[in-house]
C-alpha cells in the first residue's frame, strides 16, 4: 500500500505543471474569447477561375466597407480571368482584402481548422473547384480552406457559375450540400427591377451575405408584392 501510495503522489506530482498548464491556457481563451465579442466579423473569401469575377470584387468591396475582416485567396485562373472580365488588376483585388494567401501555401493560417471565422465563399466557383470542395480533393489552398470550413462546422458558401448543368455537375452540388456546404448560383432576380448589370450584382451579394447571416442593406427585404405593384422601390444601392 505504501509503494502504491508513493506512486500515485509521484504520478500527480508530475501531472500538477500539466494541469496547471492546462488551467492558465483555459483563462486565456476565456480572455480571447470575450476580447472577440466585440470583434468585426472575419469572413474567408475565395476566387476560383471560372466567369463572373466581378461578383467576388463586389464581395470584398461591400464586405469591406460593413467592416469586416478579408482573408482573401485567388486561384491562378482568377487572376487571368480577372484581368480578361473586368477593369481590375490581380493585384488591386487583392489591395481589397486584409489579408492575401497563396493558392499554393496549402499551410496558411486558413489552411487550419485553429483559424477561427465567420464563415467562407468561393465566389465565382467553378466546376473544378467545386468537384474538390464535394470529394475532399485538397490540392490547394483555396480547396483546403473549404475543407477545414466543413469540418468545423462553419458556413460555406459556394457560387457555383457553370450552365448548363449535366448530371456529374449536379451530383457535385448535392454531394457538396451533403457534407454541409450551400450552393448559391448567382440567379438574377428582377422583382426589384435593375436597372444595371450592377444591380444585378449587388443582388447576388446581399443573396451571398444572407447565406453567411452577415446583415445587409444592399436591397429591401420583402414584404410583399403591393409595394411593388405601388411602384415601391426595393433597392438600397
Amino acid at each position: 500500500m505504501q509503494h502504491n501510495g508513493r506512486l500515485i503522489l509521484a504520478m500527480v506530482c508530475l501531472a500538477m505543471p500539466f494541469v496547471s498548464g492546462i488551467a492558465r491556457r483555459q483563462l486565456t481563451l476565456k480572455g480571447s474569447w470575450r476580447m472577440d465579442a466585440g470583434k468585426k466579423p472575419r469572413i474567408v473569401v475565395g476566387m476560383s477561375g471560372a466567369t463572373g469575377q466581378i461578383y467576388g470584387i463586389r464581395l470584398v468591396e461591400t464586405l469591406k466597407a460593413m467592416g469586416a475582416e478579408v482573408h482573401l485567396v485567388m486561384s491562378d485562373w482568377a487572376r487571368r480571368t480577372t484581368s480578361l472580365e473586368t477593369q481590375y488588376t490581380p493585384e488591386e483585388v487583392e489591395s481589397l482584402a486584409d489579408y492575401v494567401y497563396d493558392n499554393r501555401d496549402v499551410g496558411a493560417a486558413i489552411a487550419s481548422g485553429s483559424f477561427h471565422h465567420d464563415g467562407m465563399v468561393i465566389v465565382p466557383c467553378s466546376v473544378k473547384t467545386l468537384s474538390g470542395v464535394a470529394n475532399s480533393w485538397n490540392e490547394n489552398l483555396l480547396i483546403r480552406a473549404a475543407d477545414v470550413t466543413l469540418k468545423e462546422r462553419k458556413r460555406l458558401v459556394l457560387v457555383v457559375r457553370e450552365t448548363p448543368l449535366h448530371r456529374g455537375h449536379l451530383e457535385l452540388m448535392l454531394r457538396a450540400v451533403d457534407i454541409g456546404a450551400t450552393i448559391l448560383p448567382p440567379m438574377p432576380a428582377f422583382y426589384y427591377r435593375p436597372r444595371a448589370v450592377n444591380d444585378i450584382v449587388i443582388h447576388t451579394v446581399a443573396r451571398i451575405l444572407d447565406a453567411l447571416d452577415v446583415r445587409q442593406e444592399l436591397i429591401k427585404e420583402w414584404t410583399g408584392v403591393s409595394e411593388v405593384l405601388h411602384g415601391e422601390d426595393l433597392q438600397v444601392i
